[in-house]
């Protein structure tokens, strides 16, 4: 493995995304692209290409990788507005934030939808999802978080897919949070659609998102989308045509993901990221033990992406002076998002090592010593 470009020097982010970056992918935004000129258009088709390899998909007439401009949650949106049929219904499963946003969407588009809600710190189980789909055959299409960020859990989607599949529905994935990072099999998962975005385990920075989608199914949903700027098969088309966005590309970020994709491949690819990724979290969850926090999830449901601690019981704690401290010492870390429990989140992903990890834990020490809190772990 060749060795990696450093960060910068501003504050390391400990948080799901956007994150720290490479210096060298910054450094590539400071070049202007012409949004038709040709060397740009093949650079979008080169990232499309090379997103589907990432995927572990052909090129061809079979799969496609649509780019779309905006964050995450526009492509997310993008393919609950185009790939679901006027009179469909979509079954999502929402154990945190993420499976309620696309609920939420799917209401805006008055679209029919079956919410399957289990508790932020429980996967869904397979058999439930079987019992949901044979007793509702109205029921198209099914939504699953891969990586929920709200706490941390990592659902079991490779369970979840061949389900669907044998029911003969449409599976959406959100991988927005994992993947090139955490490994994911679209055959034997049973995915129908992907979405991820630039800025995060592939160390990019906002301002696209991108589709993973088979060609003939795209094309079956002519005429579904509800929206112009988000359609989909539009979008494909129109790279079909002259292999430009249809409206303005984000060129800058265009322009750092392609150095973030290079800096993937010289890390060794996403199994190398993924290794680095647990490492972090590993080396993260043993100090913050040793300080006395306690993580909110069981270990057999923790991703690696981030980590959700509770608050300590002291009455000396307060999140606010918490974070103003780390922040202070060069640390930027996330509020919890839980609504069950007092947390904040830890994330293990952005161009950090081991010896981030170890530096924020000490500034922990520090922050908690300052603020006088001494009771660390609440009761179990």
């Amino acid at each position: 493995m060749k060795s990696l470009p450093p960060p910068s020097h501003d504050k390391v982010l400990f948080t799901p995304g956007p994150l720290t970056t490479s210096l060298s992918v910054k450094q590539a935004m400071l070049h202007d692209a012409g949004s038709w000129h040709w060397e740009f258009n093949d650079l979008v088709r080169s990232i499309r290409h090379r997103i589907l390899a990432l995927a572990g998909l052909p090129t061809g007439a079979q799969w496609e990788c649509i780019l779309l401009q905006g964050s995450g949650t526009f492509g997310v949106e993008a393919v609950l507005a185009s790939v679901v049929p006027p009179h469909g219904k979509v079954l999502v499963h929402a154990n945190g934030a993420y499976g309620e946003r696309a609920l939420l969407m799917l209401q805006h588009h008055r679209t029919a939808a079956v919410p399957w809600r289990t508790p932020e710190n429980v996967v869904p189980d397979a058999t439930e999802l079987d019992r949901l789909l044979a007793e509702d055959p109205t029921i198209t299409h099914v939504v699953a978080i891969h990586c929920e960020t709200t706490t941390g859990i990592l659902n079991p989607v490779e369970t979840l897919g061949p389900v669907v599949r044998r029911h003969g529905r449409v599976f959406i994935v959100d991988a927005m949070s994992s993947f090139g990072a955490l490994p994911l099999d679209f055959d034997q998962g049973g995915i129908d659609y992907l979405i991820s975005s630039a800025n995060k385990c592939l160390e990019g920075v906002p301002g696209f998102s991108f589709v993973i989608g088979r060609r003939p199914d795209l094309e079956a949903t002519a005429g579904w989308a509800r929206s112009l700027s988000l359609d989909l098969l539009g979008q494909l088309r129109g790279f079909d045509k002259n292999g430009q966005f249809r409206y303005t590309p984000p060129t800058h970020s265009i322009l750092a993901f392609d150095q973030a994709l290079r800096e993937l491949d010289a890390e060794g690819g996403p199994a190398a990221r993924g290794a680095r990724y647990q490492r972090n979290h590993t080396v993260l969850l043993e100090g913050m033990r040793s300080l006395g926090f306690r993580s909110y999830l069981p270990a057999a449901v923790q991703s690696c992406i981030i980590t959700s601690f509770l608050f300590p019981p002291d009455p000396a704690f307060t999140f606010d002076g918490f974070y103003r401290r780390l922040s202070e010492k060069g640390h930027i870390i996330y509020p919890g998002k839980i609504s069950q429990a007092d947390t904040f989140r830890i994330g293990s992903i952005g161009r950090i090592f081991e010896s981030d990890v170890r530096a924020l834990v000490h500034a922990v020490r520090e922050s908690i010593a300052e603020m006088g809190v001494t009771r660390l772990a609440p009761p179990a």
